[in-house]
């Protein structure tokens, strides 16, 4: 300490101190305000960067406030150093906190923003506050004097034994951004597994995928056995799928009656029947001779995939009902069994001779 502490001294302290806390009140009044207009926006980037305004400016404005103060005082130098580098710490970790929120804040828009891109894929999120987190905390060490080659040089050999002993949970983290990168499955998709399962995609994250079915309940697949097993994704390249209802009508039937009646029974649930594509253009193909009946496949759009048990169920109970009115038969499978009395050799396993007995051949 040069000189001894005045009263003038802890004033102006004091007024620099207050000048922040002054500060940091107005500018999130004024931040406060600029939130609401940016709700008003289409782009809710503006949205993020004003929310983390918010938190870093109050805090940077009563740091410098602190600051001022500090510098007025007569101080020892060495505890001017140490509050210097406490505050510049301070103002690190808030700008650190506030960015990785800005960052996460606008990949997530990004993600929501491009149809390419998973819209609520939080790996992405992740790495991105993960990343901005760890160049804060070295930026911070490096504020403090403490070098950070010794401690780059122990992670890249530590993280080679991280990743021998991680080798599954990396696969799934690499396959999760590999599934997402190469856009093939995506959050809101509809796809089946080669395994059976089957749902919406609700989330990719990290480790795994979680798919909801239509029963509701979800299902966690790990990303690595997600990028390895067949898939069909019904969402993709586009939501709009085409669906096949296989009927059938007795052999005497008119069949350019039964394909009239038919289309207008698709025409009529094709624009009564929410899901229904009343543009596309449907079709009915007679493709089978059976053995009680002439057989065909009605093609019908749907809008998407769950879409088809409605519009099969409204479907079909309009083609019966139309059917019966117009005394259109749909035959159901018979069979004719005949019986008949005959004898059966059954050869004896120690004379050697045949034993006859009676029994009914169908």
């Amino acid at each position: 300490m040069n000189r001894a502490m005045t009263l003038d001294d802890l004033t102006l302290a004091g007024i620099a101190v207050a000048a922040g806390l002054a500060a940091a009140f107005l500018s999130r009044s004024l931040l406060r305000w600029l939130a609401k207009h940016a709700k008003r926006t289409r782009w809710s980037g503006d949205d993020v960067i004003v929310d983390a305004l918010r938190t870093v400016v109050p805090w940077a404005a009563i740091a410098g406030g602190a600051a001022a103060a500090a510098a007025i005082l007569p101080l020892h130098r060495g505890v001017r150093h140490h509050v210097d580098q406490i505050l510049t710490v301070w103002v690190i970790f808030v700008v650190t906190l506030s960015a990785a929120r800005v960052v996460a804040g606008l990949v997530r828009t990004l993600t929501q923003s491009r149809s390419g891109v998973a819209g609520s894929a939080t790996i992405f999120v992740n790495i991105t506050r993960i990343l901005v987190l760890a160049i804060g905390f070295l930026v911070v060490l490096q504020t403090l004097g403490i070098s950070i080659a010794p401690l780059l040089t122990a992670l890249g050999v530590g993280g080679l034994a991280v990743a021998l002993a991680l080798q599954d949970t990396l696969a799934n983290l690499f396959a999760g951004v590999h599934i997402l990168a190469s856009k093939t499955v995506q959050p809101g998709d509809y796809i089946r597994l080669s395994t059976g399962e089957e749902g919406y995609v609700e989330d990719i994250n990290w480790r795994q995928t979680t798919v909801r079915q239509l029963s509701n309940n979800l299902v966690v697949i790990p990303n690595g056995q997600l990028a390895k097993t067949n898939m069909t994704n019904f969402t993709r390249p586009e939501q709009r799928l085409t669906i096949l209802v296989q009927a059938g009508v007795g052999y005497d039937s008119d069949l350019e009656h039964v394909e009239r009646v038919t289309l207008e029974v698709v025409a009529e649930v094709m624009h009564e029947i929410s899901g229904a594509l009343p543009e596309h253009e449907p079709a009915i193909r007679f493709h089978t001779f059976g053995d009680s009946r002439i057989g065909f496949t009605v093609i019908l759009g749907v809008g998407e995939f769950s879409d088809q048990y409605r519009i099969k169920h409204e479907f079909i109970k309009r083609l019966h009902r139309r059917y019966r009115d117009e005394g259109i038969t749909i035959p159901a499978p018979t069979r004719t069994v005949a019986l008949h009395q005959g004898t059966v050799a059954i050869p004896h396993q120690r004379g050697g001779t045949d034993v006859e007995a009676g029994t009914g051949v169908a």
